[in-house]
């Protein structure tokens, strides 16, 4: 009888003992739903669901004695969220498998450098915008990160991530060294000076100068092109060179294209001839800065895109193109849907600083997650692949938007329920083993 009676006791022990196990794994299940109902609005969440395991202390054809129930949260990093629009131009959302790459400041000094966190970590909360020392930050405090654009040879460094901050907020001026020009001269000239359109040119300290080239035609057929500028140190007028068209220039070209140039004076000088080469004056002017030498593109030799005289009686201008820039002040940023990260000036010119690249893991799921919808890699998820935007599995950016949290409220409340009602099972199994422990012991007395 008192074996017996132990026996009892043991088996309702267990059955305690595995009630108890529910209600925990129970605790767990409500953790995750209320988690994710909290952060249902919360950009780029990325919701926990809740799977249970059974153990068993015996387990055979007779008999499966009482063991527990464990818990187990199962990420969803793999399932896409909502993409919606954002009211700020330098938010994206990513559409694919990728990461941003981000890191967490440790101080931030006013008006001093800003020192990061050497852990690494990534996130698909992509509110980004800029913060008051010139980083793109998203709402969690992340610092963007990116590879490095060179600014004057617009080469990517694939090789290094560094966090984006726009400290270029001043263009320097570019002086002007060549100029294009497209035009018509008059087969049948009616006897005045034709005069191009004049060009808005800078010097070294982008300062615009006005550059004009006169076209005079002699008794001969041939053009003098003059090229002046009022602002010329020495003299408006720079130099001037003769231009023949067709075969009377002593070359095989067309009727109506440049055969040769000649007869230079001045600060000008003209290109020799060749086949299909450019045809080109080039003006030696001095706007104060010393020598400023201006290459003037009249078109290739022989050909119908440039400088021509074909037929008519007055002086048409095509083109004029120049390639000086003058200063410039940081005007904002954009980025652009291959991930580039653009300055802009308010002198019409623009600057690549940065372009973003996402980061792909063999297993998202089994990243580790931290505060602010940040994640570190573990070894389930592999190490972070770096790869260019529109590649791979990585995906795409939405500019102008974010990735809304993935999680269903319809659906968690259903879990919640079940939830609530299991917990309730279970505690009603603690409280019958309960009265029946006490029985089994009223037993042995």
């Amino acid at each position: 009888m008192n074996f017996f009676g132990l026996e009892q006791e043991m088996s309702i022990f267990g059955a305690l003992f595995t009630a108890v196990s529910g209600l925990t794994s129970q605790s767990v299940a409500f953790n995750n739903i209320s988690n994710n109902v909290a952060n249902s609005q919360t950009v780029g969440f990325k919701q926990t669901n809740t799977s249970f395991d059974n153990y068993l202390t015996t387990g055979n054809q007779q008999m499966d004695e009482s063991g527990s129930v464990i818990a187990h949260t199962n990420a969803t990093n793999n399932v896409q969220g909502n993409i919606t629009a954002s009211s700020d131009p330098t938010a994206m959302a990513i559409s694919g498998n990728g990461f941003f790459a981000v890191q967490e400041a440790t101080n931030v000094a006013p008006g001093g450098a800003t020192s990061f966190s050497p852990t690494q970590y990534y996130t698909r909360e992509g509110d980004f915008a800029l913060n008051a020392q010139g980083y793109l930050a998203n709402a969690s405090g992340e610092y963007l990160q990116g590879w490095p654009v060179d600014p004057t040879t617009g080469v990517v460094n694939q090789s290094q991530l560094q966090t984006v901050q726009i400290t270029n907020t001043q263009y320097n001026p570019v002086p002007t060294s060549d100029v294009t020009l497209s035009a018509n001269l008059p087969a049948t000239p009616n006897g005045t000076t034709t005069t191009a359109s004049q060009i808005q040119v800078y010097d070294a300290l982008g300062t615009e100068h006005t550059l004009t080239i006169n076209w005079t035609q002699n008794s001969s057929g041939n053009w003098t092109a003059t090229v002046s500028s009022p602002d010329n140190v020495g003299g408006s007028t720079i130099g001037s060179a003769q231009v023949l068209f067709g075969p009377g220039s002593g070359n095989a070209v067309a009727q109506g294209t440049i055969g040769s140039i000649g007869g230079a004076t001045g600060n000008v000088t003209g290109s020799t001839y060749s086949a299909g080469g450019e045809a080109t004056l080039t003006a030696v002017a001095n706007f104060g800065q010393g020598n400023q030498p201006i290459t003037i593109d009249l078109g290739p030799y022989g050909g119908s895109s440039g400088v021509t005289q074909f037929a008519g009686t007055t002086y048409q201008l095509n083109n004029v193109t120049q390639n000086g820039v003058g200063p410039g002040s940081y005007s904002g940023v954009s980025i652009n849907p291959d991930g580039s990260v653009v300055v802009n000036y308010n002198n019409g010119q623009s600057r690549t600083i940065a372009q973003i690249p996402l980061m792909v893991f063999a297993d998202p799921n089994g990243l580790s997650s931290q505060s602010g919808q940040a994640y570190t890699a573990t070894q389930q998820s592999g190490l972070a692949t770096p790869q260019s935007v529109n590649t791979g599995a990585a995906g795409s950016l939405a500019i102008g938007s974010v990735e809304e949290s993935n999680v269903d409220i319809a659906s968690q409340f259903s879990q919640l329920i079940v939830a609530q009602q299991a917990y309730g099972a279970n505690s009603k199994v603690v409280t019958t083993a309960n009265q029946m422990l006490t029985t089994a012991l009223n037993m042995v007395q």
